[in-house]
This record gives structure tokens, C-alpha cells and sequence, in this order.
């Protein structure tokens, strides 16, 4: 019982921490993840009798933890993006999905493969784990609230990136798979199921389930008669069930539920816009999805003090180093070299690839199912390449987007914070 209070009392402090975290933090080169890092590394320093965080040890329960995070997140990112969709307003995330991210996977895999030491299908998983960029930690360089308005270039391409590539990066965990020695099917066969199955069929029922669901939620939420509609009290739970519905029936029929969740809150937002339900939906999956962190991330830092990194080589470390300096952010610039969008603003969303759990969860995910060798290193270079895009993204994205508002002219995110302060005390002191 000591130790169920005692973690009860550490989640209990790390929650209120998240609250005012952020708010604290904006004025300064530090994002709150880190910090709940280190929260996680001390809590398992010291000689508290908690349990050994084994990634490996515990991939069940760390794939599950990971995957409720991940959807949650990928909800609250659909549904504060503002712009609607079509192939041309929608044109720089697609190209950072469907071209930056393949080529990503290509090129590392090769890289891993031929310089790091790793053998081809631990290559393969590890670049399609570190390739999808990362909706739940990159809140600092995403869209605002809905109808928050001013969603520029930057934030929206990077925003709209971290919902779709999270869904899209799958196909590749599964061809990690078909290179297996003991894998199910011969190579011949298993490529030809992999391209029907996994890249065709369940992008396309994650697609076409997630639209639909978003349409008949619409419809249950804002066009049934006003005598059985929801109470607008319960926009949180409903939330909630967009989340676990969308997703479940999609996993259900051998989709792709995260690419589901993501276009369901997508088709949602773009049903009565201006409508009041998707800042209450939006607020409410915020706030679970920091639950979330705190577990995972606390979970995270002790984990690096228990040994996770300690199968790192320095050719490892350079693998997590390539991608995050030198593989994205070139890619990225070669990849909106004929889009309209600014010299500044393509080198900040080049940089900005920022990784987090969704890679746990990829990682965690494929070494629950199968059997890869060398998981230890693939956990190790995961970590580390995780730990540095937080330190590094998370130094400098207040200071690089401030930069680029006063660029443009836009008030920076500290100054929209301010002047809503401002005039909430003015109306209420009317």
C-alpha cells in the first residue's frame, strides 16, 4: 500500500505540474517534457522499491500506454486544425508524408544498415519507427486552439504532417517484418500481400473509415432534432468516443486506426465550424493527452537511469544525430523546393522534425509481436534520438517561432496569451 500511495503522490504532483508548465515555461528556452525527463529519472533514483521500467520487459503494456496516448493526441490535432481540406490547401503536409517520409525511411534504412551495423529488418523498423514526426510533443510548433485563427504556413504543414504520418508510417513497421529470418511468408509472397494489404487496403479503410465516422458523428452531434441532441455538457465524453470509436472499428477491419482517428476529427472540424462543441472537445483531449505524458514520460526517465541507453554505440548515436541534423532538415528542403512557402518558413519546418511517442509506440508495438534482433540497441538509439529532439526542439522552439511572428508581423504566442488576459479581465470587470 506504501507503494500505490507513493505513486500516487508522484502522478499526483506531476499532473499539477503539467498544468502550469506550459504557461510558465513560454517565455523561456525550455519545454516542459524534459522536465518531467528528469522528474522520472529521479523518482527512479532513488530507493523508492518501484518497478524496473524494462521497455522490453513490459512492451505490452508500454505498446498499449503509448497507442491511447498517441490517439488521443491524434483527435486533438484534427480537430484545432482550421484550414479544410484539399489536395492543394493541404499540399506541404502531404508532400512531408507521402515524399519526405518514404525518403527518410529509404535513405536510414540503407545508412543503419550499411554504416551502423544493424542487420536489414532491424534497419527497416528502426527507420520507420524514427521517421513519423510527433503529434503529442510538438504542441510548442503546432496550430492553436480551433477559431484561435492566424494558423500560418509553419504550424499548419507541421501540424497536418504529425496527424497523417503517424498512420502512414505502419506499412513500413510491417515490410520490418517480411525481412525476418523466421518470417511467415517467402520474401516473393510476403512483398505482394504487403503492397495490397498493408499498403493499399488498410491505408484506404483508415481513410475511408475515418471520413465516415467523422460524417456520422456530425451528424449525431450537431443535425439530430434538438429534443435528442447531446448535452453540451457531455462534449468531453463525446470526445472521448470519437477517440475509441474511430479507432477501434477501423483496427476492427484491419485499418489503420491512428490515420482513422486523425481524419474522423478532420471530417468533424469541417461540420459547423464556428460551433462552440469543438473548443470543449479539443480542451478536453488536451488534458487527457497530458495525463498521458506525464505517465510515459516519467515512465521515460526512469527507464534512461535503469540502462536504456546503455546498449548505445557511438554509431548508434550517430544514427539519431544524422536523422535529426542532417537527414531531415535537408530532406525537408528539397522536398518544398517548388512550394509557395517562404525561404524562413521552409528551413523552421525542415528543422522542426521533432520525435516522441509515437516512436515508443511503434518500437514497443513491433517487438511485442515479433521477435527482432538486436531490440536492446533499437531501444537505445529510439531513446536517445527521443531525448535529444527533446532537448534540442524543445531549447528552441520558443525563441525560432517568436522569431518568425515578428517576421511576419504576427504577435508571438506569449503576446496572443496576453491580450486574451487582457481582455478577459476588461469584460469581466465590465
Amino acid at each position: 500500500m506504501s507503494l500505490y500511495n507513493l505513486i500516487l503522490v508522484v502522478l499526483g504532483v506531476a499532473i499539477l505540474a503539467v498544468a502550469w508548465l506550459p504557461s510558465l515555461l513560454r517565455k523561456y528556452p525550455l519545454s516542459y517534457p524534459i522536465i518531467f525527463v528528469g522528474l522520472g529519472a529521479l523518482v527512479f533514483r532513488l530507493p523508492l522499491g518501484l518497478p524496473h521500467p524494462d521497455p522490453i520487459q513490459h512492451s505490452s503494456f508500454i505498446t498499449h500506454l503509448t497507442e491511447i496516448c498517441v490517439t488521443v493526441a491524434l483527435t486533438g490535432t484534427g480537430l484545432k486544425i482550421d484550414r479544410k481540406f484539399s489536395l492543394w490547401r493541404w499540399r506541404a503536409p502531404l508532400q512531408l508524408v507521402l515524399v519526405l517520409m518514404v525518403i527518410t525511411i529509404g535513405v536510414f534504412t540503407v545508412v543503419a544498415w550499411k554504416l551502423g551495423g544493424l542487420l536489414p529488418a532491424s534497419a527497416v523498423l528502426l527507420a520507420a519507427t524514427l521517421a513519423p514526426t510527433d503529434p503529442v510533443l510538438a504542441g510548442d510548433v503546432q496550430v492553436g486552439k480551433p477559431g484561435e485563427g492566424g494558423e500560418d504556413n509553419v504550424r499548419f504543414s507541421l501540424t497536418g504532417e504529425a496527424g497523417l504520418n503517424d498512420g502512414l508510417a505502419f506499412p513500413f513497421v510491417h515490410l520490418a517484418a517480411l525481412l525476418l529470418p523466421l518470417a511467415a511468408l517467402p520474401l516473393a509472397d510476403g512483398l505482394v500481400h504487403w503492397v495490397w494489404m498493408d499498403v493499399l487496403y488498410r491505408t484506404a479503410v483508415g481513410v475511408a473509415g475515418g471520413w465516415l465516422a467523422g460524417k456520422v458523428l456530425s451528424y449525431l452531434i450537431f443535425d439530430l432534432p434538438h429534443r435528442v441532441k447531446i448535452n453540451p455538457e457531455a462534449y468531453g465524453f463525446v470526445a472521448l468516443a470519437v477517440t475509441l470509436t474511430a479507432y477501434g472499428l477501423i483496427e476492427l477491419l484491419h485499418g489503420y486506426g491512428f490515420l482513422a482517428v486523425f481524419v474522423a476529427a478532420v471530417t468533424l472540424r469541417a461540420h459547423e465550424r464556428s460551433h462552440e462543441y469543438h473548443t470543449e472537445m479539443h480542451e478536453f483531449t488536451d488534458q487527457l493527452e497530458r495525463l498521458f505524458i506525464v505517465v510515459i514520460l516519467i515512465l521515460f526517465g526512469g527507464a534512461l537511469v535503469n540502462g536504456l541507453l546503455a546498449p548505445l554505440t557511438w554509431s548508434g548515436a550517430a544514427l539519431g544525430l544524422f536523422l535529426l541534423l542532417i537527414l531531415r532538415p535537408m530532406g525537408g528542403i528539397l522536398t518544398l523546393g517548388r512550394s509557395r512557402v517562404s525561404w524562413p518558413e521552409r528551413l523552421v519546418i525542415s528543422f522542426f522534425g521533432i520525435r516522441g511517442i509515437g516512436s515508443f509506440f511503434y518500437l514497443a508495438y513491433a517487438l511485442s509481436k515479433h521477435d527482432f534482433p538486436q531490440a536492446r540497441e533499437l531501444w537505445a538509439i529510439t531513446g536517445f534520438t527521443v531525448l535529444t529532439s527533446m532537448v534540442l526542439h524543445g531549447a528552441l522552439a520558443t525563441p525560432v517561432m517568436n522569431w518568425l511572428d515578428r517576421r511576419h508581423g504576427r504577435p508571438t504566442a506569449q503576446e496572443k496569451e496576453e491580450q486574451q488576459l487582457a481582455e478577459q479581465e476588461k469584460q469581466a470587470a465590465s
